[in-house]
């Protein structure tokens, strides 16, 4: 039926304003409009995945629930027996049973009347694919896309957390994860405050253009408390490592809390109401909540001198730093693998898991600190720094942060609450 002058003229009016609206890449011209493509991607270039595709028809699909490799192939007139042998071809490069809902998989067929499949290419995650040669015999090799890292920045002002803010601010948020990462030995995450600002500079991941993934903090300033901290990752000796505008080491001897997700519900006292007890008594002590089954980490290098039941500790271990520092993790739930009495273990190193042994009212640790044999309150511990970039490579360092540093200074942030909800 043919439509109406009335609504051509509409309708031609709609598509120029469309045309007005949309932004699209400068110097591309469309020679004509093409129609939506809804089961189907039809992708025109060279090669993909090292296979030379100008003679083929390259359509991406969605591996749906309970599909498996048969039915997919099936679907483009693959015999059962060509499915058979693919499928035991494949064990030694990849078991087709682990093909996942969800994930894209690529059919390339001829371009003829019969759309004779020629290859099949599965993706196991955004970089990783497994390719099957399905011309003449059934051919299968593994390959990686090509990564690439493309510079980002983003700046904020926390409100409610700096996982909220990132994630607000459009980046992706396990930025927070690694700069928290960075900054793990100054600046104590689970004491951050409203106010506290940031400005980063880091590598996004991407792969044929979309993101993927983090790669490394280049340069960061992190505000805390009105208290100014620049970071910049620096490489000598083949060995890469994060300092700060006096070229001093961002690392230190310990690790500002034991673990990474939590909030402080009891602190350091003389004199504190035992939850369980009902009495007065000291709690010389840090208590962080958190989930049962939250990693504890060793926040120095030392020797394991308890690792037992004990009391109202519940599970705990101690572990002596040095002649000068030891450090107590209580009510743990379980040990870390291979934990006992004489292990020497790294920073870092898991010797425990969160729980709620002894006398305790609800999952938390109870982390201690000692210096000389005196407790001490372990947020208040000022750790030694660790080794400042040599003498020999300052001139080199002081040139490469100089530009991080102005890039830094010309970030601008965001005061705009609304983009961090409290």
């Amino acid at each position: 039926m043919k439509k109406r002058l009335p609504e051509i003229i509409l309708f031609t009016l709609a598509v120029v304003l469309l045309g007005i609206i949309v932004s699209r890449p400068v110097g591309v011209v469309d020679e004509e409009v093409a129609e939506p493509v809804q089961e189907k991607n039809i992708v025109e270039q060279d090669s993909m995945y090292g296979i030379v595709v100008d003679s083929l028809d390259v359509e991406h699909y969605i591996v749906e629930n309970h599909q498996n490799v048969s039915e997919i192939l099936s679907n483009f007139n693959v015999s059962m027996k060509t499915i058979d042998r693919l499928a035991k071809k494949s064990k030694d490069v990849f078991d087709v049973r682990k093909i996942r809902a969800g994930n894209s998989y690529v059919a390339m067929t001829k371009k003829d009347s019969l759309n004779t499949i020629q290859y099949f290419v599965y993706e196991k995650n955004a970089t990783d694919y497994v390719v099957y040669d399905l011309r003449d015999s059934v051919e299968i090799f593994s390959g990686t896309k090509e990564v690439k890292t493309e510079l980002k920045q983003t700046a904020g002002i926390i409100n409610n957390s700096l996982w909220m803010s990132i994630k607000n601010s459009g980046a992706d948020p396990f930025l927070a994860i690694k700069l928290s990462e960075v900054y793990a030995w100054v600046v104590d995450f689970y004491a951050i405050e409203k106010g506290d600002q940031y400005k980063v500079i880091y590598e996004e991941l991407r792969v044929d253009g979309e993101p993927v993934g983090l790669g490394r903090i280049q340069a960061a300033w992190f505000d805390h408390r009105e208290q100014p901290y620049y970071a910049f990752y620096f490489v000598q000796d083949t060995v890469g490592d994060y300092f700060d505008l006096e070229a001093n080491s961002l690392r230190r001897t310990f690790l500002k809390a034991p673990l990474r997700y939590s909030r402080i519900s009891s602190r350091y006292s003389n004199s504190r109401l035992h939850p369980v007890l009902r009495i007065r008594r000291p709690h010389h002590g840090v208590d962080y909540a958190a989930p049962r089954g939250t990693p504890v980490e060793a926040i120095g290098e030392g020797r394991i001198i308890k690792a037992n039941y004990s009391g109202g500790a519940g599970n705990y271990v101690k572990i002596r730093h040095n002649s000068t520092y030891t450090t107590g993790y209580m009510h743990l739930s379980r040990y870390g693998e291979g934990i006992k009495v004489g292990k020497q273990v790294k920073q870092g190193d898991i010797i425990g898991y969160v729980g709620s042994t002894g006398l305790s009212t609800g999952p938390h640790l109870d982390f201690r600190f000692w210096r000389n044999g005196d407790p001490i309150d372990p947020l208040k511990v000022e750790s030694p720094p660790a080794e400042p970039v040599d003498s020999s490579n300052l001139k080199r360092y002081n040139k490469h942060i100089n530009q991080w540093k102005e890039k830094l200074d010309d970030i601008t942030i965001d005061s705009d609450p609304v983009k961090d909800p409290a």
